[in-house]
Parts: C-alpha cells; sequence; structure tokens
C-alpha cells in the first residue's frame, strides 16, 4: 500500500470517501450542472424549432444536427441530474489547477480573441486567425509559467505556427469547399 493511498483514505484499508457524498453544497452544485445542461438542451430544441424541415440531400434537413444535439445534450442533462439526487457523481477526480484564476493569462486569450472577431473582415482570416493564437497562446504559455514566454523566438515560433493552421483551413474552406471566408485579397488565396 502506497503512502498516498493510506492518507487519502484515512487507515490501511478504508475505502476513500466518495466524492460529493454528504456533501450538500457539493451536491447542489451538481444539481445545478445537471439542470444548466437540460436548460441548454431545450434552449437547443427550441431553437431547433425554427430551422424548416423539409429534406435536403440524403432526405435529411437542415434541421437535423440541431435536433440530434439537443437530444443529446439533453439525454446527458437527465444522467447528471440523476447522478446528482443519487448521492453526487461518482469517481470524480479531485479539482486540479491553481488556486485562482490567472489574469495575465486571461487578458492574453481574451485580446487574441477580440482581436480576432474585430479585424477578420479587414486584415482576413489569416491574418487574424494568426494573431489570435499568437496572444492565446503567449496567454497560455505565461499562465504555464514558461520562461522563454517572452522570448523573440517563441514569439517566432508561435506566429509560423499560426500561420501554418490557419492558411490550410482558409484555402479549404475557400478553395475546396467553396465557402466564403473573408479574405486580405478578392483573391481566394490570401
Amino acid at each position: 500500500m502506497t503512502e498516498h493511498s493510506i492518507s487519502a483514505a484515512g487507515a490501511p484499508g478504508d475505502a476513500p470517501p466518495e466524492p460529493g457524498a454528504g456533501n450538500v453544497p457539493a451536491a447542489r452544485a451538481q444539481l445545478l450542472v445537471g439542470i444548466g445542461v437540460l436548460l441548454t438542451a431545450a434552449a437547443l430544441a427550441w431553437g431547433a424549432l425554427a430551422i424548416p424541415a423539409s429534406a435536403g440531400y440524403g432526405g435529411v434537413g437542415p434541421n437535423f444536427l440541431p435536433w440530434l444535439v439537443s437530444g443529446v445534450l439533453g439525454l446527458c442533462g437527465v444522467f447528471l441530474v440523476w447522478e446528482s439526487l443519487s448521492g453526487g457523481f461518482r469517481e470524480l477526480d479531485a479539482g486540479g489547477g491553481a488556486g485562482r484564476a490567472d489574469k495575465g493569462a486571461f487578458a492574453w486569450v481574451s485580446a487574441g480573441l477580440l482581436l480576432n472577431a474585430a479585424l477578420i473582415t479587414t486584415l482576413g482570416f489569416i491574418v487574424s486567425c494568426t494573431l489570435c493564437y499568437l496572444l492565446a497562446v503567449q496567454g497560455l504559455r505565461r499562465a504555464a509559467g514558461q520562461p522563454a514566454a517572452g522570448s523573440l523566438r517563441t514569439w517566432g515560433q508561435d506566429l509560423v505556427t499560426g500561420l501554418l493552421i490557419s492558411a490550410p483551413v482558409f484555402w479549404a474552406f475557400t478553395q475546396f469547399l467553396a465557402i466564403n471566408l473573408p479574405g486580405l485579397t478578392n483573391t481566394g488565396w490570401l
């Protein structure tokens, strides 16, 4: 028996306590999660009502996927509510991560997302998504405490990686799927 299993269970041979067992605030929070999932499923189903049901390609209408997602999400919500009411989520790992949110990392990631949304029609998909990737990865690197996060080499690697991700995605959508994405030029390649 390891030292960790002895300290976690109390005495050698004792089973560890079930997460959520006897913990009313945790069970209440778990119930709220299940109810939230059910409400999300209901909102998706309500939105699916507005989508026409006329059959399209292969006999499936455009409302098929929203109904499928809301149905599966509703089923998951029912199971979550049942789990929370019947003793709490079982085999729930202990919470991990930092005790407090990293506000600096949150600012970096938020800046990337907001700039992408603001500049996508001006700079085009490739440049704005590369900028989003660059700023978001900087935030994640800083949150992880990577010492080289601010180095010029790391910025360069992240810039190239962002371009290598966003450019093929843009080309796949515009050239192969004929879906219009905002570009820097009207050629469909940038």
